[in-house]
């Protein structure tokens, strides 16, 4: 809620970065507990952590190109790769010279293409997510499952439901 606040005050204020720093590191955080205890929760629980913890670690990232650069990690692998082909029957070829630039440059369009794909699928869900009237409502919906859950109620769904 203090990332709405802040935005909706001042988004480029230290204040508003700090608070997304924080949001991240805590977005993390409730990925990896969801995670590695999934299996003890309960399904609705487990899902408002993980859109939220997804919500926080994804805000300051959205307009990073993470595609280009594992594209040209990629490609650069792929080129020392194919160097080590020398000496190799068949595949000799593409150990050396322009071959070896073309298949590393061709490798690298196809994760490219693969990661350029994956890239839009979080950005639109990072830029859904993010929308701060939504993002209030999950900050509002993660406070009154935790306060339920510490008074003992369970979850927002079992309250909601009457416990079935």
């Amino acid at each position: 809620m203090l990332i709405v606040y802040t935005y909706l005050k001042n988004d480029s204020s230290m204040k508003y970065k700090g608070l997304m720093a924080i949001g991240v590191l805590f977005g993390v955080l409730m990925i990896i507990l969801c995670v590695t205890s999934y299996a003890d929760w309960k399904m609705f629980p487990s899902v408002i952590i993980v859109i939220t913890g997804f919500t926080l670690a994804i805000r300051p990232f959205r307009e990073v190109h993470f595609a280009m650069i594992g594209a040209l990690l990629v490609m650069v692998l792929a080129y020392i790769f194919l160097g080590g082909l020398a000496g190799t029957p068949g595949l000799e070829l593409l150990a050396e010279g322009w071959p070896r630039i073309i298949a590393a440059f061709v490798i690298g369009a196809l994760v490219y293409g693969i990661l350029h794909f994956a890239e839009a699928l979080v950005k639109m869900f990072g830029k859904l997510f993010n929308w701060w009237p939504l993002l209030m409502v999950l900050a509002l919906v993660c406070i009154i499952e935790a306060i339920l859950i510490f008074t003992g109620y369970g979850s927002l769904y079992d309250f909601v439901t009457g416990g079935k």
